[in-house]
């Protein structure tokens, strides 16, 4: 075969073409591939090390002094160990040295945060730290092996006593294969091995040193296929302001300010500037424009910037030469395991030594107590001096636990004359005595192996656990819907005879504004029905009667409908959601016949239901021409519907007689703790039932008071104590402790500016919120602190309607009581009808449109108005709850 290879390799040559170089591929190729994944990219499971960062770790221990050493210095003497370029090994240093675990830093060795890069390695400095010196090292159980050219020797893994590679993380890209796992948290996973080791069920999540939010759900145990997003940590810095006080990890803050500005530029979300701030911490400002929602653009954020990322995990490290895929709670596993051994091992060895130490004291007290030394006095040759403290060890060695060799003998014989002068038989039995006690101890940690790995976890846990808390907040996310939050870029215009819409028909009629992303639904006076994505210019069909923004999954926005069942035939109503359809699938309303067309048509957002005149064609013996339809009296449908008889006669016109009133009723709104947001799909606990005025009461801990109405898109501050259905008559209760006065007070207000927060703590550092209740008749109960030498003074309960009125938002209030106070519980409250509300049914809402920012604005105003005018605004402006 391999002749028939040559000769036809020999024929291309001649003819000019390409030579097949299978066999270099099988054998170089391969080679290279083996090479790279063991030895480039890939950890080992043993020590958590690639083999660069194994041999700077060893190189650093052999430099070692407790001083800092020159990075470069460092670098030199690793490439006496590994056989490439100074600056691969000075990157891998730097990465190690930014995880600030193994090394202590000196200088500028760049910035995780802000992406800035360490300075030169001949300016920075380095020594290894307290902790890598205790867990990493430790030459006596360390197998070595020859270095590349042979002169040296580096070990083959590090005993590291910990689970390293799950700290620290790594990533890496082979041939043919990658890895890529990420860090953990050091004080979860000493608790994690120290339930392993225990027997007990555990579970370990990363932990990412830019902090920010994790949601983990389907971290699938950072095997193949598992996903976790990250978030960064945004908050309201003012009313206009957005700070980013943490980044996801993997990104930083100049990549995030560079995809928020690309944002910003494609139209996805709207701001005024950014700031960077970031030096220690991140503290990024971004500024929003006037009227713009801050909690829409958070979620605008994470929707279209790097804000928000998605992360593949793959556990892939080398074990026995082999690379091979596990999940991290194994990686875990294995690591414990072999802390066991490791400490086994080490056990081992301290315990032969310890014996060697209490074998030699044994023999010198015997030597020199027996004074065996004077009989080699007469003794000639060498063989007769061994022979000779042979024969005086024999009467008192029966105790001993090994025979005496040939070796013990001889460091007998280098025994000191002086240090025989001065031998003290009680100070050599206490060294005895004390090298049993050692041998005792290390026999029972052997015994009790699990104990003792258990109170070594512990005990670098305490050592080393300080300021080693988790970072990442590990949150669920809801799914943030991109339509919903994108701003309104463009302008959607319509030429409705020729059946054109686009945004770039300027000279058309304007319709409103869309985004890039939206859909586009559009209805025509044939009875057909398409939704298209957003484009310049798309024909939908001739004589458009009705165009805008699909919204997917809506059933608030119902169409009412009148049609004529082809030419001549049977006029048809019929009321209809579109929840879903196929994108650019043309539908047709009416029952399919020709000459069929839409006589009356009204697209409703709130669900609204208007009268109409109908008016019939005077014809034979036709005797009610004209009459009223009520679309309240016609049922919701689907759109494939055929609908109710109207009349089986021509209809001349139909004429709207009254605008239409929602026929929807007020929506149930529940509030989700798991992932901090409202919804209206009933997960979570209910806050109330919401008509178009209503507002959210929220409290927080800082004693910040306010009412919002309730949006989808509603961010939760973290110190939220407090959040229900506001009712203005409803007085809010507070027990607060002035810092000022250094006295308890009680106060009752009302929210006076709905649309404002109010502050209703005085200004002072050490006033702090005690309890707040929003019940109608609440009770609190005040402990007393006991004084020395008397009781303690029975509990008082006051009924803070009775003990103040209703006062000022700003009002102090009235002085709880003059006693020193340890604390006040609130009690449950005395029993009060409230005024009842009308009820409303439970209905099915998947998708809620956003209130207007006029309605924010104004909402004063519509205060006064009654529920059928907030349910019963018409056209494109109306409005519903979200």
């Amino acid at each position: 075969m391999s002749e028939e290879l040559d000769d036809l390799n020999e024929q291309n040559e001649d003819q000019g073409t390409i030579t097949k170089v299978t066999g270099m591929y099988k054998d170089w190729f391969l080679d290279y591939a083996s090479y790279v994944i063991l030895e480039r990219a890939v950890p080992a499971i043993e020590d958590g090390f690639k083999p660069v960062q194994r041999r700077i770790m060893h190189a650093m221990q052999e430099l070692d002094d407790g001083r800092y050493n020159k990075v470069a210095n460092i670098v030199g003497h690793t490439m006496q160990y590994h056989p490439h370029g100074d600056a691969s090994i000075a990157d891998a240093m730097v990465q190690i040295g930014q995880k600030d675990l193994l090394i202590d830093t000196q200088g500028n060795w760049g910035n995780i945060l802000t992406g800035d890069s360490a300075a030169a390695s001949r300016y920075i400095e380095a020594r290894l730290s307290k902790f890598a010196l205790d867990v990493v090292y430790n030459p006596k159980i360390t197998e070595w092996q020859a270095s590349y050219d042979g002169r040296r020797k580096e070990p083959v893994n590090l005993p590291v006593m910990f689970p390293l590679l799950l700290a620290q993380g790594a990533e890496g890209i082979a041939v043919g294969l990658s890895t890529r796992i990420l860090p953990h948290n050091f004080i979860e996973l000493i608790d994690a091995s120290i339930k392993h080791l225990q027997g007990k069920r555990f579970k370990i999540l990363p932990d990412f040193p830019t902090g920010g939010e994790a949601d983990f759900t389907n971290y699938n145990d950072g095997n193949r296929g598992g996903k976790v997003r990250v978030r960064a940590k945004i908050g309201h810095h003012d009313k206009n302001v957005l700070k980013i006080s943490e980044i996801p990890y993997g990104t930083t803050t100049t990549s995030l300010i560079d995809s928020i500005l690309k944002a910003n530029d494609k139209g996805k979300i709207k701001i005024k500037k950014i700031e960077d701030n970031t030096a220690a911490e991140v503290e990024i400002l971004v500024h929003l424009h006037s009227g713009i929602s801050p909690d829409k653009t958070i979620d605008a954020l994470y929707a279209f910037t790097n804000c928000e990322n998605s992360i593949s995990p793959l556990c892939c490290i080398i074990e026995d030469n082999k690379p091979i895929f596990i999940g991290v709670s194994e990686i875990l596993r294995r690591s414990t395991d072999n802390t066991v051994q490791l400490l086994k091992s080490e056990l081992e060895i301290k315990l032969n030594e310890y014996e060697e130490q209490w074998h030699f004291a044994s023999l010198e007290r015997i030597f020199i107590e027996n004074r065996i030394y004077r009989d080699i006095e007469e003794e000639e040759t060498w063989e007769g001096v061994i022979s000779a403290i042979d024969k005086g060890l024999k009467p008192h060695i029966k105790h001993l636990k090994r025979a005496v060799t040939k070796e013990d003998i001889t460091r007998l014989t280098e025994i000191r004359i002086k240090r025989i002068s001065k031998f003290d038989i009680d100070k050599a039995q206490q060294k005895i005595d004390a090298l049993e006690d050692q041998i005792a101890q290390i026999k029972h940690h052997l015994e009790h192996l699990i104990d003792y790995a258990i109170a070594y976890f512990k005990r670098l846990k305490k050592d080393y656990g300080e300021g080693k808390e988790r970072k990442t907040e590990i949150k669920i996310f809801e799914d943030i819907v991109a339509t919903k939050v994108v701003i309104r870029n463009t302008k959607l215009y319509v030429n409705r005879k020729e059946g054109f819409i686009g945004t770039s028909l300027r000279k058309d009629e304007y319709v409103c504004d869309c985004a890039d992303i939206d859909d586009i639904i559009v209805f025509t006076a044939e009875g057909k029905m398409m939704v298209t994505k957003v484009d310049t210019k798309t024909f939908v069909g001739k004589d458009i009667i009705h165009v805008a923004v699909f919204k997917k999954k809506d059933k608030r926005t119902i169409y009412n409908m009148i049609y004529l069942d082809g030419k001549g035939g049977t006029t048809y109503v019929k009321r209809f959601a579109v929840t879903s359809v196929t994108r650019d699938r043309e539908y047709d309303l009416t029952n399919g016949k020709k000459g069929s067309k839409v006589l009356y048509f009204s697209a409703n957002p709130n669900g609204e239901a208007e009268v109409v005149t109908i008016l019939l064609r005077q014809v034979g013996s036709v005797k009610k021409l004209k009459w009223d339809l009520d679309f309240a009296d016609i049922l919701i449908k689907g759109r494939n519907s055929k609908g109710n008889i109207v009349s089986k006669y021509a209809v001349k016109r139909i004429e709207l007689k009254e605008k239409g009133v929602s026929t929807l009723k007020p929506r149930k709104i529940w509030f989700d703790d798991t992932v901090q947001r409202l919804n209206v799909d009933g997960r979570g606990e209910l806050v109330g039932e919401f008509r178009g005025e209503d507002r959210i009461l929220i409290i927080t801990q800082s004693g910040v008071a306010k009412t919002i109405v309730p949006e989808i898109t509603t961010h939760f501050d973290s110190d939220m104590i407090v959040m229900e259905k506001w009712l203005p008559k409803k007085p809010i209760s507070v027990v607060y402790y002035n810092g000022d006065r250094e006295l308890y007070y009680v106060k009752r207000f009302l929210i006076e500016n709905e649309g404002r927060e109010e502050d209703f703590l005085p200004e002072h550092p050490d006033t702090q919120l005690e309890i707040v209740s929003t019940d109608w008749k609440p009770v609190a109960e005040i402990e007393f602190t006991k004084e020395r030498g008397k009781d303690r003074k029975a509990n008082q309960e006051i009924n803070l309607e009775e003990f103040i009125s209703i006062k000022g938002v700003n009002a102090i209030g009235n002085q709880l009581t003059k006693e020193k106070v340890n604390q006040v519980n609130l009690l449950d409250p005395l029993p009060y009808e409230a005024p009842k509300e009308t009820p409303a049914d439970e209905i099915d809402v998947i998708d809620e449109e956003e209130i207007s920012e006029k309605k924010k604005t104004n909402s004063s105003a519509n205060k006064n108005n009654s529920d059928d005018d907030n349910d019963s605004k018409d056209g494109e402006g109306q409005t519903a709850l979200f």
